[in-house]
């Protein structure tokens, strides 16, 4: 078995051809296609987050809103920019929208990758410390966050408060009581995935990563994998971690879908760069008839050591079209590999 759910990166555009055409069509959108997705059978509906951007930004209002909406399906980010989050509102943030979905939430932070403006954190009141980067940075973020998480008290009570405390420090408030364990961290690397293990986050990992070896990109993904695992054994903690990878996969399955996705499958890996210093490789993309698609998945490596699956969805075709996308997949794809 293997939890599937949807990444909607949230897009929208003025354009007559996008279902999305503003930031109310696509926040509004996104609760309605999380719920049709769980009625279809799916586990997670999970939301990018980009600043500066015609995407889904402020990610725990939507949160909350889907959880308010639904019962059962996971509700995640992959990911939140850590460069840009004050560690402990975010922390009070989370704790209610965890709270509202019933324990539900699976938020995906990292340092983030390049955004739409030079340094966008410093607009938000953020910047390196002397001799530190911006990556160093979002992961000391994180390490705050995951540290108040625990929920233990750290702040003086004042002696004459306007309202009864309770004895000792104080700590942040609403906790949401094994939110702390359903944390994960975005790795593009070999060497954050072990710092993510370290810290016991789970660990997510999307269709691009740090081309470490000039390997396959499934084949380096699956080694990420292992590797994580590994270090998460060294560190000696106590639960299993959870593992997900992301993918673009259309089962063809009408006129429509072969319009859009018929001629768009990515067959090969490609390699870029996310920054002037850090070669990438970007993950093929999978579109066929599902007989087809059934045989190209069962080769990819990390797919298969994953055990939570996230389909990019292109949101500005609109919800009932994404809903037909995920239905395909879970339906007539999911059972023949042993996913359902």
């Amino acid at each position: 078995m293997k939890k599937i759910g949807f990444l909607s990166f949230g897009h929208w555009s003025p354009s007559p051809q996008s279902q999305t055409r503003s930031a109310g069509d696509t926040l509004l959108q996104s609760i309605d296609l999380a719920v049709a997705a769980e009625e279809l059978g799916a586990d997670g509906a999970y939301f990018r987050v980009h600043h500066f951007a015609r995407q889904l930004a402020s990610p725990f209002p939507l949160l909350a809103a889907v959880g308010a909406r639904t019962k059962s399906i996971e509700i995640g980010t992959a990911v939140i920019d850590m460069r840009y989050e004050n560690p402990l509102y975010m922390a009070e943030d989370a704790g209610s929208a965890d709270l509202i979905a019933g324990g539900r939430l699976q938020l995906g932070i990292s340092r983030g990758s390049p955004e739409q403006v030079i340094d966008g954190y410093r607009y938000f009141g953020y910047a390196p410390a002397e001799g530190e980067s911006d990556a160093d940075m979002g992961r000391r973020h994180t390490e705050v966050f995951l540290d108040v998480l625990r929920g233990e008290g750290f702040a003086e009570p004042n002696p004459r408060p306007m309202f009864p405390n309770p004895p000792g420090k104080l700590r942040l408030e609403p906790h949401s009581e094994g939110l702390l364990e359903r944390i994960w961290w975005g790795s593009s690397s070999n060497a954050t995935s072990v710092w993510a293990a370290k810290f016991g986050m789970n660990l997510q990992s999307s269709t691009l990563k740090t081309d470490e070896s000039g390997k396959p990109f499934h084949v380096q993904q699956a080694e990420q994998i292992r590797i994580y695992r590994e270090a998460w054994k060294e560190a000696g903690h106590k639960r299993e971690p959870r593992v997900s990878v992301s993918r673009s996969i259309f089962a063809l399955m009408n006129d429509m879908d072969r319009a859009y996705f018929g001629a768009s499958g990515q067959s090969q890996d490609q390699i870029g760069y996310i920054d002037p210093q850090t070669q990438a490789i970007f993950g093929r993309s999978y579109a066929a008839e599902p007989d087809k698609l059934i045989e190209q998945l069962k080769k990819d490596e990390a797919i298969a050591e994953a055990d939570t699956l996230l389909l990019t969805v292109p949101n500005q075709l609109g919800v009932a079209y994404n809903a037909h996308v995920i239905e395909s997949i879970l339906k007539h794809v999911a059972p023949a590999l042993g996913w359902r």
